[in-house]
Protein backbone atom coordinates (compact mmCIF):
# COMPACT_ATOMS: atom_id res chain seq x y z
CA UNK A 1 0.00 0.00 0.00
CA UNK A 2 1.42 3.61 -0.87
CA UNK A 3 1.82 5.51 1.88
CA UNK A 4 2.03 9.68 1.41
CA UNK A 5 5.33 11.30 2.31
CA UNK A 6 6.07 12.71 5.21
CA UNK A 7 5.95 16.41 5.74
CA UNK A 8 9.27 18.52 6.84
CA UNK A 9 9.73 21.68 7.79
CA UNK A 10 13.63 22.74 7.86
CA UNK A 11 14.60 25.45 10.64
CA UNK A 12 18.02 27.60 9.10
CA UNK A 13 18.85 27.19 5.91
CA UNK A 14 22.68 28.02 5.39
CA UNK A 15 24.97 25.76 3.50
CA UNK A 16 24.51 22.59 5.70
CA UNK A 17 20.69 22.80 4.88
CA UNK A 18 21.59 22.05 1.07
CA UNK A 19 21.97 18.60 1.44
CA UNK A 20 18.34 18.09 3.16
CA UNK A 21 16.72 20.45 0.53
CA UNK A 22 18.33 18.75 -2.06
CA UNK A 23 17.33 15.23 -0.81
CA UNK A 24 13.52 15.59 -0.99
CA UNK A 25 13.59 17.47 -4.01
CA UNK A 26 15.41 14.33 -5.19
CA UNK A 27 16.01 10.58 -4.71
CA UNK A 28 14.23 10.80 -1.34
CA UNK A 29 10.90 13.15 -2.40
CA UNK A 30 9.09 9.69 -2.45
CA UNK A 31 9.01 9.34 1.41
CA UNK A 32 9.64 13.52 2.51
CA UNK A 33 7.74 16.84 1.16
CA UNK A 34 9.53 20.18 2.52
CA UNK A 35 6.33 22.19 3.12
CA UNK A 36 7.69 24.75 5.39
CA UNK A 37 10.74 26.48 6.48
CA UNK A 38 12.63 28.95 8.85
CA UNK A 39 15.01 31.52 8.32
CA UNK A 40 16.20 34.75 9.98
CA UNK A 41 17.47 35.83 6.46
CA UNK A 42 14.75 35.53 4.02
CA UNK A 43 17.64 36.29 0.98
CA UNK A 44 18.74 32.64 1.71
CA UNK A 45 15.20 31.27 1.77
CA UNK A 46 15.28 33.22 -1.56
CA UNK A 47 18.21 31.36 -3.08
CA UNK A 48 16.95 28.00 -1.81
CA UNK A 49 13.52 28.72 -3.58
CA UNK A 50 15.07 28.52 -7.02
CA UNK A 51 15.89 24.75 -6.65
CA UNK A 52 12.20 24.29 -6.07
CA UNK A 53 11.43 26.99 -8.82
CA UNK A 54 13.78 25.10 -11.36
CA UNK A 55 12.37 21.46 -10.34
CA UNK A 56 8.90 22.76 -10.92
CA UNK A 57 7.46 22.40 -7.43
CA UNK A 58 5.72 24.11 -4.96
CA UNK A 59 8.23 26.10 -2.41
CA UNK A 60 7.97 25.47 1.05
CA UNK A 61 5.48 28.04 2.60
CA UNK A 62 8.04 30.48 4.97
CA UNK A 63 7.38 31.68 8.55
CA UNK A 64 9.68 33.12 10.94
CA UNK A 65 11.67 31.27 13.74
CA UNK A 66 9.19 32.78 16.66
CA UNK A 67 6.34 31.19 14.89
CA UNK A 68 7.91 27.47 14.86
CA UNK A 69 4.65 26.19 17.15
CA UNK A 70 2.58 27.57 14.09
CA UNK A 71 4.54 26.05 11.42
CA UNK A 72 4.19 22.90 12.74
CA UNK A 73 0.55 22.95 13.49
CA UNK A 74 -0.56 24.55 10.31
CA UNK A 75 1.38 22.75 8.42
CA UNK A 76 0.95 19.23 10.31
CA UNK A 77 4.86 18.51 10.34
CA UNK A 78 5.61 15.30 10.71
CA UNK A 79 9.42 15.78 11.38
CA UNK A 80 11.64 18.64 11.43
CA UNK A 81 15.05 19.35 10.71
CA UNK A 82 17.49 21.94 12.63
CA UNK A 83 20.29 23.08 10.86
CA UNK A 84 20.43 26.52 12.24
CA UNK A 85 23.78 27.80 14.15
CA UNK A 86 24.27 25.56 17.44
CA UNK A 87 23.35 28.00 20.61
CA UNK A 88 20.21 28.27 18.94
CA UNK A 89 19.54 23.98 18.64
CA UNK A 90 18.17 24.09 22.21
CA UNK A 91 15.30 26.58 21.84
CA UNK A 92 14.38 25.33 18.49
CA UNK A 93 14.31 21.53 18.74
CA UNK A 94 12.62 21.80 22.45
CA UNK A 95 9.93 24.46 20.87
CA UNK A 96 9.31 21.96 18.06
CA UNK A 97 8.95 19.30 20.09
CA UNK A 98 6.66 20.86 22.24
CA UNK A 99 4.68 21.69 19.15
CA UNK A 100 4.05 18.05 18.09
CA UNK A 101 6.61 17.08 15.71
CA UNK A 102 9.80 14.76 15.53
CA UNK A 103 12.90 16.42 15.42
CA UNK A 104 16.54 15.87 13.25
CA UNK A 105 19.26 17.99 15.02
CA UNK A 106 22.02 18.66 12.94
CA UNK A 107 25.51 18.52 15.67
CA UNK A 108 25.68 19.33 18.05
CA UNK A 109 22.51 18.47 19.81
CA UNK A 110 23.56 21.48 21.81
CA UNK A 111 25.95 23.92 23.24
CA UNK A 112 25.51 23.50 27.19
CA UNK A 113 24.11 21.71 29.76
CA UNK A 114 21.10 24.01 30.60
CA UNK A 115 21.07 22.63 26.39
CA UNK A 116 20.72 19.03 27.08
CA UNK A 117 17.80 19.52 30.04
CA UNK A 118 15.61 21.51 28.10
CA UNK A 119 15.79 19.20 25.25
CA UNK A 120 15.04 16.59 27.44
CA UNK A 121 12.32 17.98 29.51
CA UNK A 122 10.36 18.54 25.85
CA UNK A 123 11.22 14.96 24.63
CA UNK A 124 9.38 13.83 27.89
CA UNK A 125 6.44 16.19 28.18
CA UNK A 126 5.57 15.86 24.40
CA UNK A 127 6.59 12.20 23.95
CA UNK A 128 8.31 13.07 20.74
CA UNK A 129 11.64 12.07 18.78
CA UNK A 130 15.54 13.73 18.47
CA UNK A 131 17.49 12.09 16.03
CA UNK A 132 21.25 13.63 16.24
CA UNK A 133 22.72 13.45 12.61
CA UNK A 134 26.42 12.13 13.04
CA UNK A 135 27.29 11.26 9.50
CA UNK A 136 30.53 10.24 9.89
CA UNK A 137 29.38 6.99 11.60
CA UNK A 138 27.99 6.14 8.66
CA UNK A 139 31.53 6.30 6.19
CA UNK A 140 32.72 2.95 5.20
CA UNK A 141 35.79 3.63 6.84
CA UNK A 142 34.60 4.54 10.43
CA UNK A 143 31.88 1.25 9.75
CA UNK A 144 35.17 -0.81 9.00
CA UNK A 145 36.72 -0.23 12.26
CA UNK A 146 33.17 -0.28 13.97
CA UNK A 147 32.97 -3.84 12.75
CA UNK A 148 36.66 -5.12 13.23
CA UNK A 149 36.74 -4.17 17.01
CA UNK A 150 32.84 -5.36 17.48
CA UNK A 151 34.44 -8.87 15.78
CA UNK A 152 36.82 -9.52 18.95
CA UNK A 153 39.68 -9.51 17.13
CA UNK A 154 41.96 -6.35 19.55
CA UNK A 155 40.05 -8.25 22.50
CA UNK A 156 38.54 -5.52 25.19
CA UNK A 157 39.98 -2.27 24.44
CA UNK A 158 41.91 -0.63 26.79
CA UNK A 159 43.39 2.40 25.36
CA UNK A 160 42.41 4.83 22.47
CA UNK A 161 44.55 7.24 20.61
CA UNK A 162 42.84 9.62 18.46
CA UNK A 163 44.49 13.03 16.77
CA UNK A 164 42.44 14.91 14.41
CA UNK A 165 44.20 17.57 11.87
CA UNK A 166 42.29 20.43 10.12
CA UNK A 167 43.95 22.37 7.45
CA UNK A 168 44.69 25.84 6.55
CA UNK A 169 41.85 25.74 4.55
CA UNK A 170 38.80 23.81 6.52
CA UNK A 171 40.43 24.75 10.12
CA UNK A 172 40.58 28.70 9.43
CA UNK A 173 37.25 28.94 8.64
CA UNK A 174 35.85 28.22 11.74
CA UNK A 175 37.31 31.52 12.20
CA UNK A 176 35.82 33.37 9.70
CA UNK A 177 32.19 32.36 10.61
CA UNK A 178 30.03 32.65 13.54
CA UNK A 179 31.86 29.81 15.51
CA UNK A 180 34.74 31.83 16.14
CA UNK A 181 32.50 32.99 19.32
CA UNK A 182 32.11 30.34 22.13
CA UNK A 183 28.95 31.88 22.79
CA UNK A 184 27.49 30.73 19.62
CA UNK A 185 29.45 27.29 19.04
CA UNK A 186 30.62 25.89 22.12
CA UNK A 187 34.33 25.79 20.74
CA UNK A 188 35.91 23.04 18.44
CA UNK A 189 34.94 21.14 21.45
CA UNK A 190 31.53 21.10 20.79
CA UNK A 191 31.03 21.64 17.36
CA UNK A 192 33.86 19.72 15.18
CA UNK A 193 35.24 17.40 18.03
CA UNK A 194 31.33 16.27 19.01
CA UNK A 195 32.00 14.07 16.14
CA UNK A 196 34.60 12.65 17.02
CA UNK A 197 33.84 11.67 20.60
CA UNK A 198 30.66 10.52 19.30
CA UNK A 199 32.62 8.23 17.30
CA UNK A 200 34.42 6.94 19.89
CA UNK A 201 31.80 6.04 22.44
CA UNK A 202 30.40 4.33 19.33
CA UNK A 203 33.12 2.29 18.24
CA UNK A 204 34.41 1.03 21.83
CA UNK A 205 30.27 0.66 22.94
CA UNK A 206 31.60 2.92 26.12
CA UNK A 207 29.78 6.20 28.08
CA UNK A 208 32.23 8.40 29.32
CA UNK A 209 32.79 9.51 33.01
CA UNK A 210 35.67 11.78 33.66
CA UNK A 211 37.15 14.59 31.55
CA UNK A 212 40.45 16.69 31.35
CA UNK A 213 41.51 18.77 28.81
CA UNK A 214 44.20 21.55 28.07
CA UNK A 215 44.34 23.80 25.03
CA UNK A 216 44.12 27.37 23.80
CA UNK A 217 44.22 30.10 20.86
CA UNK A 218 47.72 29.72 19.75
CA UNK A 219 47.43 30.40 15.91
CA UNK A 220 44.50 32.29 14.97
CA UNK A 221 43.45 35.83 16.69
CA UNK A 222 44.81 39.29 16.51
CA UNK A 223 47.36 38.79 19.38
CA UNK A 224 49.11 35.66 17.90
CA UNK A 225 49.00 37.52 14.23
CA UNK A 226 50.75 40.63 16.32
CA UNK A 227 53.32 38.20 17.89
CA UNK A 228 54.37 36.75 14.50
CA UNK A 229 54.58 39.97 12.95
CA UNK A 230 51.69 39.77 10.28
CA UNK A 231 51.48 43.41 9.89
CA UNK A 232 47.71 45.50 9.15
CA UNK A 233 45.10 43.28 7.61
CA UNK A 234 41.62 43.56 6.16
CA UNK A 235 38.70 43.18 8.21
CA UNK A 236 37.41 40.79 5.59
CA UNK A 237 38.63 38.62 2.99
CA UNK A 238 35.93 39.23 -0.02
CA UNK A 239 38.13 42.09 -2.46
CA UNK A 240 41.32 40.94 -0.96
CA UNK A 241 41.96 37.40 -0.56
CA UNK A 242 43.73 36.54 -4.17
CA UNK A 243 47.05 37.00 -2.58
CA UNK A 244 46.30 35.99 1.17
CA UNK A 245 45.98 32.12 1.63
CA UNK A 246 43.82 33.12 5.12
CA UNK A 247 41.49 35.01 3.50
CA UNK A 248 37.91 34.08 2.15
CA UNK A 249 36.21 36.01 -0.91
CA UNK A 250 33.11 34.85 -0.90
CA UNK A 251 32.56 36.36 -4.64
CA UNK A 252 34.61 33.54 -5.94
CA UNK A 253 32.26 30.67 -4.99
CA UNK A 254 28.44 30.42 -6.54
CA UNK A 255 27.15 29.23 -2.75
CA UNK A 256 29.12 31.74 -0.35
CA UNK A 257 28.13 34.54 -2.61
CA UNK A 258 24.17 33.33 -3.28
CA UNK A 259 23.94 32.76 0.62
CA UNK A 260 25.96 35.19 1.81
CA UNK A 261 27.41 38.09 0.15
CA UNK A 262 24.90 38.63 -1.83
CA UNK A 263 21.73 38.94 1.58
CA UNK A 264 24.42 39.93 4.34
CA UNK A 265 22.42 43.14 4.44
CA UNK A 266 19.72 41.49 5.19
CA UNK A 267 21.42 40.71 9.17
CA UNK A 268 24.75 41.97 8.77
CA UNK A 269 26.25 38.83 9.15
CA UNK A 270 30.09 38.46 7.45
CA UNK A 271 30.88 35.25 6.39
CA UNK A 272 34.14 36.15 5.42
CA UNK A 273 35.60 37.64 8.38
CA UNK A 274 39.72 37.61 9.12
CA UNK A 275 40.88 34.72 10.97
CA UNK A 276 43.57 37.25 12.80
CA UNK A 277 41.19 39.43 13.68
CA UNK A 278 40.48 40.44 17.47
CA UNK A 279 37.58 39.02 19.85
CA UNK A 280 37.71 35.38 18.67
CA UNK A 281 37.46 33.28 21.62
CA UNK A 282 37.84 29.93 20.83
CA UNK A 283 40.74 27.60 20.79
CA UNK A 284 42.91 26.35 17.77
CA UNK A 285 45.00 23.48 19.93
CA UNK A 286 43.30 21.27 22.20
CA UNK A 287 44.22 17.88 23.98
CA UNK A 288 41.19 15.91 25.99
CA UNK A 289 41.55 12.73 28.32
CA UNK A 290 38.84 10.68 28.74
CA UNK A 291 38.10 8.11 31.26
CA UNK A 292 35.12 5.44 29.88
CA UNK A 293 32.73 3.41 32.26
CA UNK A 294 34.51 0.09 30.66
CA UNK A 295 37.89 0.68 31.92
CA UNK A 296 39.26 2.16 28.31
CA UNK A 297 41.05 5.79 28.37
CA UNK A 298 40.82 7.90 25.46
CA UNK A 299 44.03 10.41 24.09
CA UNK A 300 42.53 13.07 21.85
CA UNK A 301 43.76 16.14 20.19
CA UNK A 302 42.85 18.65 17.70
CA UNK A 303 44.60 21.12 15.69
CA UNK A 304 42.98 23.96 13.30
CA UNK A 305 46.17 25.29 11.39
CA UNK A 306 47.71 22.07 10.01
CA UNK A 307 49.36 21.85 6.66
CA UNK A 308 47.21 18.93 5.58
CA UNK A 309 43.90 17.17 6.85
CA UNK A 310 42.82 13.72 8.27
CA UNK A 311 42.94 11.89 11.26
CA UNK A 312 44.71 8.70 12.66
CA UNK A 313 43.16 6.25 15.53
CA UNK A 314 44.76 3.78 17.10
CA UNK A 315 42.42 1.23 19.09
CA UNK A 316 44.32 -1.13 21.73
CA UNK A 317 42.91 -3.52 23.05
CA UNK A 318 43.95 -7.16 24.99
CA UNK A 319 44.48 -9.18 22.17
CA UNK A 320 46.54 -6.74 19.66
CA UNK A 321 45.89 -3.19 17.97
CA UNK A 322 43.73 -1.39 15.37
CA UNK A 323 45.13 1.69 13.59
CA UNK A 324 43.21 3.75 10.81
CA UNK A 325 44.79 6.66 9.10
CA UNK A 326 42.72 8.87 6.76
CA UNK A 327 44.20 11.34 4.63
CA UNK A 328 41.61 13.96 3.44
CA UNK A 329 43.86 16.70 2.09
CA UNK A 330 47.48 15.88 1.77
CA UNK A 331 48.70 19.15 1.22
CA UNK A 332 47.43 22.97 1.05
CA UNK A 333 48.90 24.67 -1.21
CA UNK A 334 49.66 27.96 -3.32
CA UNK A 335 48.73 28.35 -6.92
CA UNK A 336 50.34 31.07 -9.98
CA UNK A 337 47.63 33.02 -9.39
CA UNK A 338 48.14 33.21 -5.42
CA UNK A 339 44.91 31.35 -4.40
CA UNK A 340 44.72 28.55 -2.61
CA UNK A 341 45.19 24.83 -4.65
CA UNK A 342 42.55 22.70 -2.79
CA UNK A 343 43.01 19.82 -4.90
CA UNK A 344 46.63 19.34 -4.35
CA UNK A 345 46.58 15.50 -5.33
CA UNK A 346 46.17 17.15 -9.08
CA UNK A 347 49.72 17.26 -10.66
CA UNK A 348 47.96 19.84 -12.98
CA UNK A 349 46.74 22.14 -10.55
CA UNK A 350 50.11 21.76 -8.24
CA UNK A 351 52.36 25.09 -8.25
CA UNK A 352 55.40 22.87 -7.10
CA UNK A 353 55.59 20.18 -9.90
CA UNK A 354 54.40 23.60 -12.02
CA UNK A 355 57.62 25.21 -10.82
CA UNK A 356 59.50 22.46 -12.56
CA UNK A 357 60.16 20.00 -9.56
CA UNK A 358 60.64 16.36 -11.32
CA UNK A 359 58.60 14.92 -8.16
CA UNK A 360 55.06 15.41 -7.37
CA UNK A 361 55.94 16.23 -3.49
CA UNK A 362 52.07 15.49 -2.82
CA UNK A 363 52.27 12.08 -3.37
CA UNK A 364 54.30 12.14 -0.19
CA UNK A 365 51.07 12.20 1.41
CA UNK A 366 48.32 11.45 -1.28
CA UNK A 367 44.30 11.13 -0.03
CA UNK A 368 43.21 8.11 0.80
CA UNK A 369 42.79 5.73 3.92
CA UNK A 370 43.94 2.82 5.37
CA UNK A 371 42.82 0.69 7.94
CA UNK A 372 45.28 -2.34 10.17
CA UNK A 373 45.05 -5.19 12.27
CA UNK A 374 47.93 -6.91 14.44
CA UNK A 375 47.09 -9.24 16.58
CA UNK A 376 49.90 -10.22 18.87
CA UNK A 377 52.21 -12.37 17.76
CA UNK A 378 50.60 -11.98 14.25
CA UNK A 379 52.11 -9.94 11.34
CA UNK A 380 49.52 -7.19 10.68
CA UNK A 381 47.01 -7.38 7.87
CA UNK A 382 45.28 -4.52 6.01
CA UNK A 383 41.43 -4.87 6.54
CA UNK A 384 39.59 -3.70 3.04
CA UNK A 385 37.46 -0.63 3.13
CA UNK A 386 34.28 -0.58 0.61
CA UNK A 387 33.85 2.31 -1.18
CA UNK A 388 31.82 5.08 0.16
CA UNK A 389 28.85 7.59 -1.34
CA UNK A 390 29.10 11.66 -1.36
CA UNK A 391 30.85 13.49 1.26
CA UNK A 392 32.06 13.04 4.60
CA UNK A 393 34.08 10.40 4.20
CA UNK A 394 31.21 8.59 2.09
CA UNK A 395 28.60 8.82 4.84
CA UNK A 396 26.40 11.47 3.55
CA UNK A 397 24.22 9.47 1.38
CA UNK A 398 23.69 6.25 3.82
CA UNK A 399 22.87 8.86 6.44
CA UNK A 400 20.03 10.25 4.29
CA UNK A 401 18.86 7.39 3.67
CA UNK A 402 18.27 6.15 7.26
CA UNK A 403 17.00 9.36 7.76
CA UNK A 404 14.69 9.89 5.71
CA UNK A 405 13.06 5.79 5.39
CA UNK A 406 13.70 6.19 9.20
CA UNK A 407 15.96 2.74 9.30
CA UNK A 408 16.32 1.07 12.17
CA UNK A 409 15.54 -3.03 10.96
CA UNK A 410 18.30 -4.60 9.75
CA UNK A 411 20.73 -2.32 10.96
CA UNK A 412 23.60 -4.29 13.21
CA UNK A 413 25.76 -1.22 13.77
CA UNK A 414 23.52 1.09 15.58
CA UNK A 415 24.19 3.95 13.29
CA UNK A 416 21.22 5.69 13.79
CA UNK A 417 21.96 8.14 16.68
CA UNK A 418 19.18 9.12 18.88
CA UNK A 419 19.34 11.87 21.76
CA UNK A 420 21.47 9.73 23.89
CA UNK A 421 24.11 9.02 21.49
CA UNK A 422 23.60 13.02 21.03
CA UNK A 423 24.03 13.77 24.78
CA UNK A 424 27.23 11.10 25.60
CA UNK A 425 29.10 13.08 22.63
CA UNK A 426 28.34 16.25 23.54
CA UNK A 427 28.78 15.28 27.23
CA UNK A 428 32.58 15.06 26.87
CA UNK A 429 33.00 18.73 25.10
CA UNK A 430 30.82 20.45 27.98
CA UNK A 431 32.89 18.54 30.36
CA UNK A 432 36.14 19.71 28.64
CA UNK A 433 35.36 23.29 28.25
CA UNK A 434 34.45 23.11 31.91
CA UNK A 435 37.93 21.77 32.33
CA UNK A 436 39.62 24.57 30.47
CA UNK A 437 38.15 26.78 32.40
CA UNK A 438 38.74 25.13 35.78
CA UNK A 439 41.54 23.32 35.25
CA UNK A 440 40.78 19.85 36.55
CA UNK A 441 39.34 16.68 35.60
CA UNK A 442 35.21 16.97 35.57
CA UNK A 443 32.93 13.84 36.34
CA UNK A 444 30.10 13.36 33.89
CA UNK A 445 27.62 12.83 36.66
CA UNK A 446 29.17 16.36 38.06
CA UNK A 447 27.42 18.16 34.73
CA UNK A 448 24.01 17.30 36.42
CA UNK A 449 22.32 16.95 32.36
CA UNK A 450 19.37 15.13 33.86
CA UNK A 451 19.38 12.48 31.72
Amino acid sequence: MNTAPERYGLIGTGSRAGMYIGATIGDHADVATLVAWADTNPGRLDYYERQFTDAALPAPTRYPVTDIERMVTEQKLDRVVVTSPDFTHAEYVSRALLAGADVVVEKPLTTDADGVRRIHAAMQESGHDVITTFNYRYSPRNSSLKRLIGSGAIGQVTSVHFEWALDTVHGADYFRRWHRYKANSGGLLIHKASHHFDLVNWWIDAAPVRVFASGGLRFYGAENARARGLGERPERGTGHADHDPFSLDLSHDAVHKGLYLDVEQNDGYLRDRDVFDEGITIEDNLAVLVDYDTGATMSYSLNAHSPWEGYRVTVNGTEGRAELEVIERGAVLIGDDGRVVVDPSNPNSNPVAAAGDERDRTDLRPNGERLILQRHWEAAQEIEIPDGIGSHGGGDAYLLDHLFHRTQVDEPLHRVAGFADGVRAVSVGIAANRSLETGAPVRYIDLDLGV
